[in-house]
């Protein structure tokens, strides 16, 4: 492509993805510096004052901000489906939190991921994680903000309920019946764990995609970084680098999602793997976005 990347995508980084080491206030003033993000995707915060900080930072910034809700589910295990209905109001209740904080930092929503889930009990699961989701939306809506579910695996790692992507799609037409709100975040890095192509989940998931996420993994049992682990891509025994990422913007300008009026944020999901420099891995992604896109 001759023109630039920017004119199509808001291109942003997961902070604590990015900077797993750093000071957060130090990595947010980091990436604001870096006028190669347009976005910039935060999580919780530890207290007040530092959120107030943050908020300092990010309104010089001219960032889009985005909130991930991920972290608030994975790190205390809480389900948003869970079939014990004190476990799911626990779920939807850090939701609603993070809505709260989400508009706090000037956020336009949050992003969440479905808990893990059973064969034996997959329609009762599929059941609340919507009683949790429209609660969620319902609540958003009022603040005038979005609800995204990420898709993730469902057999491999985070062994989440929604996708693969015709069970993303089903969810997400559930959704769209009550919640114009609503919408669905795909990653490149999880397509190799769902066993699906960029073609096949883009496709398939068209109507309801509002977020994406760029990234790498390691899909042969044994190998370093096995499952949803997000390293650098050219990684050892990984599935997805240049080629991979051309491919998956190939599929994005076939299906319409280079708006140039309303550009979609497509944010790089990639983090050091072990000992691994920070800096130097979030260089590697920027390289491997710029060839692609130049290849395009």
């Amino acid at each position: 492509m001759n023109e630039s990347i920017h004119r199509y995508f808001q291109i942003g980084t997961i902070q604590w993805m990015s900077h797993p080491r750093k000071e957060l206030l130090t990595s947010i003033r980091e990436i604001a510096c870096d006028d190669f993000f347009d976005a910039i995707e935060i999580g919780k915060f530890p207290d007040g004052q530092t959120r107030e900080q943050a908020v300092k930072l990010l309104s010089q910034s001219h960032l889009t901000v985005c909130y991930g809700a991920q972290p608030r589910l994975l790190g205390p295990k809480l389900n948003p489906n869970d079939l014990d209905e004190e476990g799911r109001k626990k779920a939807e209740a850090t939701l609603l939190e993070a809505v709260d904080e989400a508009e706090s930092v000037g956020a336009r929503g949050i992003a969440f991921l479905a808990g893990k889930w059973s064969a034996e009990s997959r329609q009762e699961a599929f059941a609340q994680l919507l009683k949790t989701t429209r609660a969620v939306c319902d609540y958003a809506a009022g603040k005038g903000m979005m609800v995204e579910l990420e898709v993730f695996d469902y057999d491999m790692d985070k062994a989440a309920l929604i996708g693969p992507a015709p069970y993303a799609a089903q969810f997400a037409a559930e959704m769209r019946t009550t919640h114009s709100n609503f919408g669905l975040l795909v990653d490149l890095s999880h397509f190799p764990t769902t066993y699906e192509t960029s073609r096949f989940v883009i496709r398939t998931l068209r109507p309801y995609i509002t977020h994406f996420h760029i990234g790498n993994a390691v899909v042969q049992s044994g190998c370093e970084a096995y499952g949803d682990q997000h390293p650098r891509f050219g990684f050892p025994n990984s599935a997805n680098d240049t080629p991979q990422l051309l491919d998956f913007f190939r599929v994005l300008k076939e299906e319409g999602f280079f708006c140039a009026e309303q550009p979609y944020v497509l944010s790089l999901e990639v983090k050091p793997w072990g000992d691994e420099d920070e800096d130097i891995i979030l260089a590697n992604t920027k390289r491997v976005i710029r060839r692609a896109w130049a290849m395009l």
